[in-house]
């Protein structure tokens, strides 16, 4: 599937390598250039100041194809260069939020059903019946997306001629982070982090909407916000696309909302 994807500006401040296979692996320590904190009714939201950019990770699948027509399990098979699988990202942001002792992964997203996180690049996934839109991209190991040009895949699938009503060429977004539970130190600053596909919302032609049980703060920089002072037990994320006029943006993904779980304590919930 073709492309079309913008870039956010970013400052660098340290380059270095670091060994990944036999290739070598271009890390980009960098500074936002934009930072922001937002708070209303207990709630706040802030962006990061520093993460690593992998700027030449690169992601693609090799198969299955997308001319598949069998539904069930199919062997998903991806190929990456200047990224490795399996290790932890050692930047500033370790440490600061929930993060995989299993290390970098990949997000792999079925028609923006909550993403499967898989070390390897080789694994074995059911493809549903009917149409459907597949969105990996290369996670950190503290689940921030790299939101780069080559470090996603979206594909399309159809195993029975269902009717497709997703348009490759639109602006759509796809739910990340937050999931699941928060306990202890990591429900104190959660991590809110979506992808977006055909924008990156400079400009003012679209931005994001999140609503946090009930408060909503409109996005218009495409990078992960931190959130905190979410509620003990069970809160709601909405997240929506709109355009310059404040309407949904046409997505069969769009808006979505997820509930998570959080408990202060270090007790697991």
């Amino acid at each position: 599937m073709k492309k079309y994807f913008g870039f956010l500006a970013l400052a660098s401040l340290i380059l270095f390598s670091c060994k990944e296979n036999s290739a070598p692996v271009e890390e980009e320590i960098v500074e936002e250039v934009i930072e922001l904190v937002m708070e209303k009714d207990g709630i706040k939201l802030s962006t990061n100041q520093h993460e690593t950019n992998f700027a030449n990770a690169h992601l693609s699948l090799i198969s299955p194809g997308t001319s598949v027509q069998d539904s069930g399990a199919q062997t998903f098979r991806f190929e990456l260069e200047n990224y490795e699988l399996g290790v932890n990202t050692t930047d500033i942001l370790s440490g600061q939020c929930a993060n995989s002792a299993k290390g970098q992964h990949i997000h792999f997203i079925m028609n923006n059903a909550p993403y499967k996180a898989f070390y390897e690049a080789e694994f074995v996934e059911p493809i549903p019946a009917g149409h459907n839109v597949l969105l990996s991209f290369l996670s950190r190991s503290y689940h921030m997306s790299l939101k780069e040009y080559d470090a996603y895949v979206l594909e399309e699938f159809n195993t029975d001629g269902s009717p497709d009503n997703f348009d490759e060429t639109q602006a759509h977004l796809f739910y990340s982070r937050p999931k699941g539970d928060y306990a202890g130190a990591d429900a104190k600053k959660v991590m809110l982090d979506f992808f977006l596909v055909n924008t990156d919302l400079k400009g003012e032609n679209y931005f994001v909407r999140a609503t946090i049980n009930g408060v909503s703060f409109d996005l218009k920089v495409w990078m992960p916000y931190f959130i905190e002072g979410l509620i003990e037990g069970e809160n709601t994320i909405k997240l929506e696309l709109l355009d310059a006029e404040g309407l949904l943006v046409p997505s069969p993904f769009n808006p979505v909302e997820r509930t998570i779980n959080v408990k202060y304590s270090e007790e697991s919930i």
